[in-house]
Parts: C-alpha cells; structure tokens; sequence
C-alpha cells in the first residue's frame, strides 16, 4: 500500500477540475474522487487500464441496449454510468500520480466517441425492434452526428479563441517594446484563477490595479476582455456565472455530458427513450448555438481591442 497518497481533501484539490460539468460535480466526483484515491493507494492499475475498464463496461451497456426491454434498459443505464464513473477516474488517477501521457488523453477521447457511437446505435436498434418505428433509425445518426458535431465545434472554438489571445498578446508585446507598457491579463483567466470571487469585483481590481499603476514604478497588468459585449447584453450570465464557478460548474450547463447522460440515463431509466434523445438533442443545440453567438460576441471585441492598438500606434507615430 503507498503511502505518499494525501488525505482526501487534498485528493480532490488535485484531481478535481475548477470548472466542470454540473452531471460530473454532483452525481460523479463524490463517487470518483473517494475511488481514486482508494485506488492509487491500494492497487497498481494505471491509467490507460481504468480507461480500457471504462471503454468494456461502456460496450456491455450497447450490450443491454440493444436488448430493448426496460429491465434491459434500466441494467444499461446503470452500466453506462458505472462505464461515465471509470472516465471520469482515469485522469484523476493520472493527475494524483503523475502517470499522465498524451497517449493516455488519445486513448480516453478516442474511446468516449466509439462509446457513444457503439451505445447509441444499439440502443436505437434496440427501441427499433422493438416497437418497429423508423423514427429510431433517425434518432441513431442523430446521436452520433450531435455528439461529434459538439466535439468539433468545441475544438474550433478553443482554435479561434486561441488564435485571438495568441494575436493580441503579439501586439501587447510590440507596444510593450515601443512604450514600456505592463503585462497582459485576460479576464477569462483572472475569472479562472479566482473562481469564488465575483466578476464585477475582479473588474474593479482590475481598473484600481491600473489606476494606481499610473502613479507606482511597477506597471499593472493590462487587462482584456474579449467577453465585454456579450456580459453587457446579458447582465445576469454575472451572477449567474459567479454563483456555478463557486460550486465549480460551468455555464455550459447542457454539453456533451449532460446530452450522454439524458439519451444513455435518463431515457432508459424512465422507459422514455425517443422524448428523452429529442429533449436532450433539442436543448445541445441550444447551449450549442449559445456558444457559438457568444464566440460571434466576442469576435467583435477581438476587433475592437486590435483596432485600439493600431489607433495607439498610429498616434504613437505621428507624435
């Protein structure tokens, strides 16, 4: 038995993400984070087992699926979660005892998608046998297509969003050269970093950080936000966004975790699969455009915040 393993308050400080899905931190993490450290300090299992675990229990869940008959539904409701349970315990395992790799991070993704894919299908097939209604055959692609179009659209949001932070610290840095100006800090990360605090006193700080900066030898760091336009359209996404970041849940309240969990739990449990994949489908792609509108927002502050530069520079110039 190791004994290097921290007492359990100390296991979920460093397993535990800051921000997570509301499924994960309420009916996940109070079962995962106990396991894991039971499991890092009692067993040898590394993290691509815990994941190949995960990925068996995930296909003997299509297995009752595709049975079709509620008490075959219900088993496989609860299978799929037990399968979600050993996903979620695979990183933590790996960030409590620095066994991570990025083979490791492949594998879990690769195999959450060929779950997803495999379980939705035999559940479909199932419901289809079943009741004979073609309807089944379409809610099949539209899992599988929700679940990837999620995927990729959060891909090329981090892209884009990398892209801009990426290109405004390129200018910061050549403003920097020029006049000597402080450091860049990104409200998102200030948010990140502090998630108890509020969001409007984090601007405050920010601003009197700056304003006392004008007087002090030691510049503050400039502070960007690239989500100015959307908080002022919608004013209650602040408290709203500080009462989850204080219980570590995100504000993209229906992702692909919540959307597995309605068409994989939930539906099965109640005997409700075709309401339940619609419901669940239907509320995605609302989250989903959601995102994408606030990504539309914040593209504009992007040009903004460039353009502000370029005006600098051209007064720099001309000065």
């Amino acid at each position: 038995m190791r004994r290097d393993i921290p007492p359990l308050d100390e296991v979920r400080r460093i397993t535990q993400k800051k921000r997570d899905a509301w499924w994960t931190v309420l009916l996940v993490d109070p079962v995962a984070t106990p396991l894991v450290r039971l499991t890092a300090m009692r067993t040898r299992i590394t993290p691509n087992q815990i994941t190949w675990g995960a990925f068996v229990l995930g296909l003997g869940s299509a297995v009752l699926f595709w049975l079709g008959d509620w008490r075959w539904l219900i088993a496989g409701a609860v299978v799929y979660h037990l399968s979600f349970v050993l996903d979620c315990m695979d990183g933590k395992v790996a960030r409590l005892t620095g066994q991570g790799s990025v083979f490791g991070a492949w594998l879990d993704f690769v195999f959450d998608r060929i779950r997803v894919m495999v379980c939705g299908v035999a559940l479909m097939a199932g419901q289809y046998e079943r009741t004979g209604d073609e309807l089944y055959i379409w809610l099949a692609l539209a899992v599988v297509g929700l679940d990837t179009l999620r995927y990729i659209n959060s891909l090329e949001i981090f892209k884009i969003r990398h892209s801009m932070r990426k290109q405004i610290k390129e200018r910061v840095k050549e403003a920097r050269r020029a006049e000597n100006e402080a450091e860049l800090a990104f409200m998102e990360d200030l948010l990140r970093d502090n998630p108890e605090a509020d969001i409007e006193q984090d601007l405050q700080k920010a601003h009197s950080a700056q304003g006392i900066a004008e007087a002090a030898p030691e510049p503050a760091p400039q502070v960007v936000d690239l989500h100015q336009e959307f908080r002022s359209r919608f004013p209650v996404y602040l408290r709203m966004r500080s009462f989850l970041l204080r219980h570590r849940i995100r504000t993209h309240l229906i992702s692909g975790i919540e959307f597995q969990m309605g068409v994989f739990m939930i539906g099965p449990l109640i005997d409700q699969v075709l309401w339940a994949t619609v419901v669940s489908g239907a509320l995605l792609l609302v989250f989903e455009l959601a995102i994408i509108y606030k990504l539309l927002l914040s593209t504009r502050d992007f040009t903004r915040t460039i353009d502000s530069f370029a005006e600098r520079g051209r007064r720099a110039a001309t000065a």
